[in-house]
């Protein structure tokens, strides 16, 4: 008789067939049903409390899930959903989790029937691709050079999220004047709008800012704290005394050697001091050291600088001022250095910020966010972030659909009718899809507080008749009317992002029918 042969190490474990399934899939529903009672208008937040006792307080699926000790390796593919979702579109995090945790469970029922995975992973295919073409069929023919289209995209991304005591509509206009500022009539460059968050007031006192806002101080305390029509230098080097590439010792044997040494060390650091000044340069950013007595030199010169500023801040600065990033002083030009219309510091706290506001060049931009607690700053830098995200995407990504569940309505419906017409058992399959986009505007009912069949039947109803129908938070419930005529309207990339995106993840578990885990 042949011996058994073991290929695996000792202590590895391995789940097959209906077992590795059911067990990802039950992952995968965990995941998303975490944060399913976020999603919508009328969405619950989320307490999280790491090891350290640090607290995340958000409603953010994206963040939810990223602070979520999360180990399966199945239930991990649904974060990755959201983090995907998060970098290309910004908003509709939860949605994508929440379709492929429900994904997962239409397709655990048709395993039950004994479909075959290959045979639910090709109509859920054909089901997404159905959903592509539905949410072609609802882009809105909105003008999207309107300001007020885009501040309802923008509003109707925060609504429901943590914003202090600013309403929403006052921050999306702030939103839309940023993005305005940076586009230039091609794509929208994203780094050059920038959001600080300081705390120490009312997120009503959030403002918008022609420029960059950087938390730095002056290099030292006798430089002026404010200049007007600034020419500004961005420097990539060392401002201190040069030093060799080799090791190299100096022998000194008298006073007088030792005076010139010190003479020439200061000579050149004054001569960096004066060489700025010679060009006319008011303020100076330098991403690395600048040598004390030089800002003293600097600081007597009237010249305002800053040291060790962060490269990114570097990067922003330049965009905004026309400035080069220069690395040495050597043959300096005029049209290497920027111009600004003021340069002023000011104290929040115990700290210094420093704002670099207008000038013809200036291509950033900061969304400047107050708020009493870190809590509340962070969630409202998440609800900003995500709504500059959306307005950014609907200019350049394909319009905007109806929002509040009515896109995910046209979507079902549209699969559904399809599908008829689909031979086989992968019929099943499509009608699941469209089950599981149902889910959404489902969820929007229940966490509306309304009865969730009773809220389909009449989205559906509406639908049929007037075209568009979606969930309205209206009081302490919510209503079924046109979203349209309410503003509330979403990225049409964000309704493809989250489809395509949860389409692969529930499909690349649904084939796993091996799992091996090491010891």
């Amino acid at each position: 008789m042949q011996q058994p042969m073991f290929i695996l190490s000792e202590g590895s474990q391995r789940t097959r067939g209906q077992a590795a399934q059911d067990s990802n899939i039950r992952a995968g529903k965990a995941v998303a049903n975490a944060v399913r009672t976020t999603l919508g208008p009328r969405g619950m937040d989320k307490m999280l409390v790491d090891s350290s006792g640090t607290v995340v307080i958000t409603n953010d699926g994206a963040t939810i899930l990223e602070e979520m000790d999360i180990e399966h390796p199945a239930a991990q593919m649904i974060v990755e959903v959201a983090q995907t979702q998060e970098e290309e579109v910004g908003d509709g995090t939860t949605t994508a989790a929440v379709l492929t945790g429900e994904l997962l469970a239409q397709a655990e029922d048709l395993l039950d029937a004994d479909l075959h995975p290959t045979v639910v992973v090709e109509g859920y295919h054909e089901g997404a691709r159905l959903a592509q073409e539905a949410i072609d069929e609802m882009v809105l023919d909105l003008d999207l050079g309107d300001d007020e289209t885009l501040q309802q995209v923008a509003e109707s991304s925060m609504t429901g999220k943590g914003t202090g005591d600013v309403t929403a509509d006052a921050l999306a206009k702030l939103v839309v004047e940023a993005v305005r500022h940076v586009a230039d009539g091609e794509r929208i460059d994203r780094d050059n709008i920038r959001v600080l968050t300081r705390t120490g007031a009312s997120s009503s006192a959030t403002s918008f800012v022609e420029g960059v806002v950087i938390d730095k101080e002056r290099a030292n305390g006798n430089m002026p704290k404010r200049v007007e029509d600034a020419t500004v230098a961005v420097l990539d080097m060392k401002l201190e005394v040069r030093k060799g590439e080799s090791k190299a010792e100096y022998n000194i044997t008298s006073v007088d050697q030792l005076n010139a040494a010190i003479e020439a060390e200061d000579r050149e650091l004054r001569g960096y001091a004066k060489t700025l000044k010679e060009a006319g340069v008011d303020v100076v950013f330098c991403t690395k050291k600048i040598d004390d007595r030089v800002a003293g030199y600097l600081a007597d010169a009237g010249i305002l600088a800053f040291k060790n500023v962060k490269s990114t801040d570097a990067k922003a600065l330049a965009r905004a001022t026309g400035a080069k990033r220069l690395g040495s002083l050597g043959d300096v030009d005029e049209s290497e250095f920027g111009h600004v219309d003021t340069v002023y510091v000011e104290k929040f706290g115990d700290d210094e910020l420093t704002f670099v506001e207008g000038g013809d060049a200036a291509k950033s931009v900061t969304l400047f966010l107050r708020g009493g607690t870190e809590h509340v700053v962070d969630e409202l830098e998440r609800a900003m972030n995500d709504a500059v995200d959306v307005v950014i995407a609907a200019l350049d990504k394909g319009g905007v659909v109806p929002g509040a569940g009515c896109t995910e309505i046209a979507i079902s419906d549209y699969i559904r009718a399809e599908a008829a017409g689909i031979e086989g058992r992968k019929q099943l399959a499509v009608e699941a899809f469209a089950d599981a986009v149902d889910s959404l505007p489902r969820t929007l009912a229940e966490n509306c507080g309304m009865d969730p069949i009773d809220a389909i039947v009449d989205l559906r109803a509406l639908f049929d008749k007037e075209g568009r129908a979606g969930i309205i938070s209206t009081g302490r419930t919510g209503e079924v009317a046109d979203p349209v005529e309410y503003g509330i309207i979403d990225p049409a990339a964000v309704k493809r992002e989250a489809i395509e995106s949860a389409t692969e993840a529930a499909t690349m578990i649904v084939r796993i029918d091996d799992v091996i885990a090491a010891e």
